[in-house]
């Protein structure tokens, strides 16, 4: 059944994570989102509505601009629509780390049936999102492909980008890193509800993750020690500096369009 293996992978005793259910479509544009989740390691999460849920792929890399980068996306359990804006801390258990919506939008099938292009692992659609725009593909592999685990099958896919207005060199990652919900990163999202579990246990404690952790602990300490200071004021999570990097929540990020 639709998000049996969503439901069997987490405890909603202690996720935040809504259970939600399937989801009639009814006359609207599909929704799709970006999640940007530190856990064991930091990858992005593509989310596309169909039938009643979203389809969903962990890519390790991020979506790229550039029409010759091929990144890797794992297919993994369908999510329920519901958790298309979600956005904070899971504390433990499955997946447990920092989410952040990184992007959100419609998106629309290029193909006229889309069970039949996921069939065939070759599913062509347009984004309309707030960083991520344009024609796509997610194309399955014999799962051979670089960074791939073994015995995926026919889980590996790779996301890539059609060479059209929205293409270009830009690494949006970069450019763009915040989240389109809060505006902030992820110190700001973990500084407003911080596990004290992750004093002592967080999600990953060596190598690049656990140092990436240790710092966005750290920051978000600072905040809240800030905010909680005698005569402190309410003050927005993102400095005017970062705003200004990440862009108008509203524009979409420029390409460097190639010819």
């Amino acid at each position: 059944m639709p998000l049996d293996d969503y439901k069997k992978k987490r405890d909603f005793t202690t996720s935040p994570e809504p259970e939600g259910t399937v989801v009639e479509r009814r006359d609207r544009p599909r929704y799709f989102c970006v999640q940007k989740h530190l856990a064991s390691h930091l990858h992005y999460d593509l989310r596309l509505e169909h039938d009643g849920v979203l389809l969903s792929w962990a890519v390790p890399k991020g979506p790229s601009l550039d029409p010759k980068t091929r990144r890797l996306a794992m297919h993994v359990e369908d999510h329920p629509v519901a958790y298309g804006d979600f956005e904070g801390v899971i504390p433990e258990g499955y997946g447990a780390g920092i989410v952040m919506l990184w992007d959100q939008g419609t998106w629309t099938p290029e193909s006229p049936d889309v069970d039949a292009a996921l069939k065939k692992g070759d599913l062509k659609f347009t984004l309309d999102g707030y960083k991520l725009k344009g024609s796509w593909v997610l194309v399955r592999t014999s799962g051979r492909f670089a960074g791939a685990r073994s015995g995926s099958g026919d889980r590996s896919w790779l996301l890539i980008k059609h060479r059209d207005e929205w293409s270009g060199d830009l690494d949006i990652t970069e450019f763009a890193p915040l989240s389109v919900k809060s505006e902030g990163g992820f110190e700001d999202i973990l500084a407003a509800d911080e596990p004290a579990i992750w004093h002592t246990h967080r999600p990953a404690k060596g190598g690049d993750t656990g140092a990436l952790f240790a710092e966005i602990i750290d920051k978000a300490a600072r905040l809240k020690a800030a905010r909680s200071a005698p005569g402190a004021t309410a003050a927005a999570p993102v400095s005017r500096a970062a705003k200004a990097a990440q862009g108008s929540k509203k524009k979409s990020a420029p390409s460097r369009k190639r010819r």
